[in-house]
């Protein structure tokens, strides 16, 4: 995908990965704009990233944009939750490479029969997202645990099906200790 992203993985204090997504690239003081998040979404399509704990390779199919922003899940979202979410898009590449604790669920549904003929693995990701001082600069960070969905295909590839179970991780929150306000994008 050929966008301006401006992420990195970095380590907690306890050696663990975090993807830090420097912008907030999709503002609103209400709601977030779920189609432009869609539209974003579009330019991972046709991509594939490699979970490095497992050694998967997780394709972008066509689906992803429209679940990924339609969801129940998606729906149920509100406030921080949800803008946790729409921007989390920006490190999806990220938060697919560092992914660990792989679990496998069999498809009970019908309505995924064809699509995750073979079931679902969910795998743990997290991320941070920057909050902002009233003069523009970083004040903190907050850290978010994230679930990404992976349905298991008929042509027995994995694909990105959604980013779900996002929630705030309060009893570690990640300082500045010494990051950036951004990071220059190269």
């Amino acid at each position: 995908m050929e966008s301006n992203r401006n992420v990195s993985v970095v380590k907690d204090s306890e050696g663990k990965d975090i993807v830090l997504i420097y912008d907030i690239q999709f503002k609103g003081k209400r709601k977030v704009d779920w189609n432009e998040v869609k539209e974003y979404l579009y330019g991972y399509v046709g991509d594939i990233y490699e979970i490095s704990n497992t050694d998967d390779y997780v394709y972008i199919g066509t689906d992803l944009p429209d679940e990924y922003t339609g969801s129940e899940y998606t729906e149920s979202l509100r406030g921080g939750n949800a803008k946790a979410k729409a921007n989390a898009t920006q490190g999806i590449p990220e938060l697919l490479n560092i992914a660990t604790g792989k679990f496998y669920r069999e498809n009970t549904t019908k309505k995924h029969l064809r699509d995750a003929q073979y079931g679902w693995y969910r795998y743990d990701s997290r991320f941070a997202l920057p909050v902002f001082a009233d003069d523009g600069r970083v004040e903190r960070y907050n850290l978010y645990h994230a679930s990404m969905l992976i349905r298991h295909a008929s042509d027995n590839k994995l694909y990105l099906y959604d980013v779900i179970d996002i929630k705030k991780e309060t009893s570690n929150p990640l300082g500045l200790n010494g990051l950036p306000d951004k990071k220059p994008i190269s």
